[in-house]
Formats: C-alpha cells, sequence, structure tokens
C-alpha cells in the first residue's frame, strides 16, 4: 500500500465525492465510488443507497462494482480501478476481491468499520495483484463524513 498519487487519482477521486454528495443529498452516508477500466474510461459509478433501497449491501462500492460488471458483461474487472471515497468495509473489500479490480484508491480511512481493521497480517481481502493507493484527497472524503453526521445529530 502506498500513499503516493497523481493528478489522474485526484481527477476521478473527485468524480467518486460528486457521487459521495449525491448520496448526502438523499439522505444517505455519503461515500461515492466509481470504476475506471485500464483506458481511462468510466464503467460505473455508485453512491450509498442502503436507505432508499432498505438494502444493508448497498454501499457504494457495490452499486459501482454491479454497474461496471454490467457495462463489460462480465463479472470480472480485471486491468480496472475503484476510487471510493472512505476505505471499504469487509464486505465491500470481499467484493473487491472477488471481482479481481486490480487497484484500489481510497479517500478517507474508517478506523471503526473499515476492512484493514479485521485484515490479519500478511493476508488480503483483495486480488493477489491488486495495489492499493490510500489517502486521495483525505482531506475532503474525512470532511464530508463529518459534515454529514454533525448534521445528523
Amino acid at each position: 500500500m502506498n500513499s503516493l498519487y497523481d493528478f489522474h487519482d485526484e481527477y476521478y477521486m473527485r468524480l467518486a465525492l460528486d457521487e459521495a454528495r449525491a448520496a448526502a443529498d438523499e439522505g444517505e452516508i455519503p461515500i461515492g465510488a466509481v470504476v475506471v477500466d485500464s483506458a481511462g474510461n468510466i464503467i460505473g459509478r455508485g453512491h450509498n443507497r442502503t436507505e432508499s433501497l432498505c438494502d444493508v449491501t448497498a454501499h457504494a462500492e457495490m452499486q459501482a462494482i454491479s454497474a461496471a460488471a454490467t457495462t463489460l458483461g462480465g463479472k470480472y474487472l480485471v486491468g480496472c480501478t475503484l476510487y471510493v471515497t472512505v476505505e471499504p468495509c469487509p464486505m465491500c473489500a470481499g467484493a473487491i476481491g472477488w471481482s479481481q479490480l486490480r487497484r484500489i484508491v481510497t479517500g478517507a480511512p474508517d478506523a471503526k468499520r473499515g476492512y484493514s481493521v479485521l485484515q490479519r497480517p500478511g493476508k488480503s481481502f483483495f486480488h493477489p495483484k491488486a495495489t492499493v493507493t490510500q489517502g486521495v484527497l483525505e482531506d475532503e472524503c474525512a470532511s464530508l463524513m463529518r459534515a454529514f453526521f454533525i448534521r445528523r445529530r
């Protein structure tokens, strides 16, 4: 895992932040995700929809992965990158691994429910060839989450 990233990562993370803002506007926890293919095309987008769909599995990552698989016409997303505003939970990390995404780019960490809380040393939820880049636009991603929960309290 590393924290080095470039302007391409910032560009796609800003699109994920747009999805997160859409979630907040709908009263959902503001997490957004986009999946990008190896040519830089956005093939899937999603934001949390657990409340509107009455479905605890309707996380941003799951929505984006499903949309990307539909776009490609297959369940494997080899060579694709997932951008997500908050570290995935263990459920989403499992789906990321099963879909064979090769790169995961996260914004803010999730010290309470993120996959890294349950991941054992030397083991990974993700595909063995996957790489992780953390902290892309971390402050903006974390600020959106904080603002949402302050408004709810």
